[in-house]
C-alpha cells in the first residue's frame, strides 16, 4: 500500500484547515504488522514506510509509481529499526539492527525485512550513483551534544548519514534524542532551501504527543503528532517540535544540496 502526496505552496498553508494540514503533511499508520506501508511525496520524490515483519518476512515493494522494476532500481535508502531488534537482508547479506540503529542501503540493492518485534521506518530517494551498504549501530555514533537543560532543548544528535564519513547520492538521515527534562527539538528553527525534510517522532509515551510547528517564519501553523507519526517539511518550511513527555525522532532529508550544514537560520523573534 503506498499513497501519493502531492507538493503544495506556502499560501495554501497559511489559509488551510486543520484537517488540510493533516491530510497534506501528516504521515499516519505506517506501521501495520505483516505490511509495509509507504508514502511517496512530489517533494523532492521521497518516499517514507514502515515495515513491520511479525513472523514472516517482508520485501521492499516496487511500487508502481516508482515505475521501475525494483524499488532501488534508481535510488537509495535509509533504514531505522524503531522496534525491538530485527534484521535487514540486502542481497542476501544480514544485518543486525537494535532499536534506534540504522542502516544505509545502496542503488541497485534487494532489501527483506525480518523480525517478529521489529518495526522499521525506511526513506528512500533517487539516486544517481552506487555506494556500498553500510549498518549505521548508535552504540557506535558519537552524538554531537546540542541545546541545555535552561533552554529545555538539551539532545543528542547521531548522523547517521550527513553528507561526511559515509558518502551518499542525495540522502541523509539521523536520530535525535531528546534528554529528559527537555521538550524542545530544533529549536530556534530554520529552513532548508534546496531540501525536503522529514520528521518521524517515535519513543513517545501513548498519552503524549509533539506539537510541530511548520510553514513559512510569520506563518507557522501546528500538527499535533503521535508516536510513530511523521510529518513531511518542503524546503519553504520551518520545523520544529516541543514534546509533552519524552521522544526521539528520525530526520531525513533528500533533495538537491547534501552539505549538512547548509540551511538558514530562524530568529525566534521572526516567527
Amino acid at each position: 500500500m503506498i499513497e501519493v502526496r502531492y507538493s503544495t505552496s506556502p499560501g495554501e498553508v497559511e489559509t488551510a484547515t486543520n484537517a488540510d494540514l493533516r491530510k497534506n503533511f501528516l504521515v499516519e499508520q505506517l506501521f501495520r504488522a505483516g505490511e509495509v506501508r509507504g508514502v511517496y511525496t512530489h517533494d523532492d520524490r521521497l518516499v517514507v514506510g514502515g515495515a513491520v515483519p511479525g513472523d514472516g518476512r517482508l520485501e521492499l515493494p516496487a511500487w508502481d509509481v516508482l515505475g521501475a522494476p525494483s524499488h532501488l532500481t534508481r535510488r537509495e535508502l535509509g533504514i531505522v529499526n524503531v522496534g525491538k531488534s530485527g534484521h535487514v537482508l540486502v542481497d542476501n547479506e544480514k544485518f543486525e539492527l537494535c532499536h534506534l540503529d540504522g542502516l544505509y542501503v545502496g542503488r541497485g540493492s534487494e532489501v527483506v525485512f525480518a523480525g517478529p518485534d521489529a518495526a522499521f521506518y525506511f526513506v528512500s530517494a533517487p539516486a544517481h550513483a552506487t555506494y556500498p551498504t553500510t549498518l549505521l549501530s548508535r552504540a557506535a555514533v558519537e552524538p554531537l551534544k546540542l541545546g541545555s537543560p535552561q533552554g529545555a532543548n538539551e539532545r543528542s544528535l547521531y548522523r547517521y548519514a550527513w553528507g561526511q564519513e559515509l558518502q551518499t547520492a542525495v540522502l541523509q538521515f539521523g536520530v535525535t534524542v531528546i534528554a529528559d527534562g527537555s521538550v524542545w527539538n530544533t529549536c530556534p528553527p530554520h529552513l532548508h532551501d534546496r531540501r525536503t525534510e522529514v520528521y518521524l517522532y517515535v519513543d513517545l509515551d501513548e498519552k503524549d504527543r509533539v506539537f510541530h510547528f511548520m510553514g513559512r517564519p510569520g506563518a507557522a501553523r501546528h500538527l499535533a503528532i503521535r508516536d510513530r507519526e511523521a510529518v513531511i517539511s518542503p524546503p519553504w518550511s520551518i520545523h520544529s517540535g516541543v514534546g509533552t513527555g519524552s521522544y526521539a525522532f528520525i530526520w531525513a532529508m533528500g533533495g538537491e544540496n547534501n552539505d549538512y550544514t547548509d540551511l538558514t537560520p530562524v530568529a525566534l523573534e521572526d516567527l
